[in-house]
């Protein structure tokens, strides 16, 4: 691909970063299989592990196969750089990592996946780190939360599970002139609907498992850096800024400019953490890329159908689809996600806990299971599952009641999925 052409989305969905193999010509990327790299001589050796040439030394560092994907997810995001690493719940850290140090804290939005929550609430607590959890939909409180130990902003574009939309400029200024990074987790949404770069995001985290693998095979996870930053602006974040012991004093802020955060990950985050992308599951999230554009747009669209439909079921009590019109987050459609508000909602059901059960048991065509993002339609009661370890009351705020299904609508034929939905319904409700 030529240097500075302008190609579309779908153009770089199957060409990023990817170039024929230079040693067989194979057109699609090889699965690089190996653990160790040889190096040229000893002094190619000593430049790679001094960080003064780019290359690969040892498979938990860097990959062929990984750095194609690297590249093609920081392509797409609009970034500089990318980091993957073994799953969505390893990129969180992975991004928290060069910025926290104990006694610091993030403010995070209550919205979002239940294993973050815990991961935030309970976790990082053993780091010395912590999290102070606000509704992002009161700006004032998220500018009020954030003080003097903050280091981090995060909120996801499309939260999990409920698919309501994160103003994201809104927070971003917020985020700015605290002079600390926002962290997007745009899993749900995927930088075909949503591009948290453009919007004012320094960072973007995504699980590679859900949309961008799509097809339920492997787990992953990817940070990507804007290279938009300033690190040194005050002394908050040492691991960037300051002199790095481990690298004789290099300054990874001063050495690697935009790309400082990128290179921190894989050669201290990745080196010692050991969070690890394998090459086959960079393999199979690359095929899924190829088609992204193709299968959200099925997703969309379907995902309009049926919540639509469930919308004026009797057995529905509410839909939180955020593409709705009676959505109170559908006027951020337009700005934050204006290819669509994705394919991620709940569902309130009218008998509560016990109803929902009994809808989750009677489907047949969606699968109940703890994952999102597939090509298949899935299903799952997230109060008894992924949002078990959540209090009542960081349950609701997250959207995640016991009355509430979460459904991840897939690429079937719509008029098959709403005569599933119907007849669990209805069994449901005796």
């Amino acid at each position: 691909m030529s240097e500075g052409q302008d190609y579309g989305f779908d153009t770089l969905q199957i060409h990023a970063g990817a170039r024929p193999d230079p040693a067989t010509g194979a057109r699609q990327t090889p699965i690089y299989q190996t653990t160790a790299y040889v190096f040229r001589d000893a002094e190619h050796a000593a430049a790679l592990f001094n960080l003064q040439e780019v290359g690969y030394i040892y498979s938990r560092l860097t990959n062929p196969t990984v750095a194609v994907l690297q590249e093609r997810i920081a392509t797409l995001e609009g970034g500089v750089g990318a980091v993957c690493c073994s799953s969505g719940h390893a990129a969180q850290i992975m991004a928290l990592f060069p910025l926290m140090g104990p006694g610091t804290n993030v403010v995070a939005s209550t919205r979002l996946y239940g294993g973050t929550v815990t991961q935030l609430n309970q976790t990082i607590k053993r780091f010395g780190w912590s999290a102070k959890f606000v509704d992002f939909d009161d700006e004032a409180a998220v500018a009020a939360a954030i003080d003097d130990d903050t280091r981090a902003v995060f909120c996801e574009s499309v939260a999990n599970p409920g698919g309501y939309i994160t103003d994201i400029p809104a927070i971003a200024a917020i985020a700015d002139n605290a002079g600390v990074p926002l962290i997007v987790d745009n899993t749900s949404a995927t930088p075909y609907l949503c591009n948290p770069i453009a919007l004012g995001a320094t960072l973007v985290v995504h699980s590679t498992t859900k949309y961008l693998t799509g097809n339920g095979t492997v787990t992953g996870g990817c940070v990507v850096d804007s290279g938009k930053f300033d690190w040194t602006a005050s002394d908050k974040f040492p691991s960037l800024s300051a002199p790095e012991p481990a690298y004789h004093g290099l300054k990874f802020a001063e050495t690697f400019g935009p790309l400082a955060f990128t290179f921190h990950g894989i050669a201290i985050g990745l080196r010692d953490l050991g969070m690890t992308m394998n090459p086959q599951a960079a393999h199979y999230t690359l095929m899924g890329i190829e088609t992204l554009s193709l299968r959200m747009e099925r997703h969309v669209e379907n995902a309009m159908t049926v919540a639509s439909w469930l919308e004026g079921h009797d057995h529905v009590e509410a839909v939180t689809y955020a593409g709705l019109p009676s959505s109170p987050y559908n006027s951020r459609v337009e700005t934050v996600c204006p290819k669509g508000a994705g394919a991620l909602f709940t569902v309130t059901l009218k008998g509560g806990y016990d109803a929902c059960v009994k809808f989750v048991d009677s489907l047949e065509i969606f699968s109940h299971v703890a994952n999102l993002g597939d090509t298949r339609s899935l299903v799952i009661h997230s109060a008894s599952t992924t949002h078990r370890q959540l209090t009542p009351e960081q349950q609701d705020a997250a959207g995640a009641g016991p009355n509430v299904v979460r459904i991840s609508i897939g690429t079937e034929t719509a008029k098959d999925l709403m005569a599933d939905l119907d007849q669990a319904l209805n069994k449901a409700h005796g």
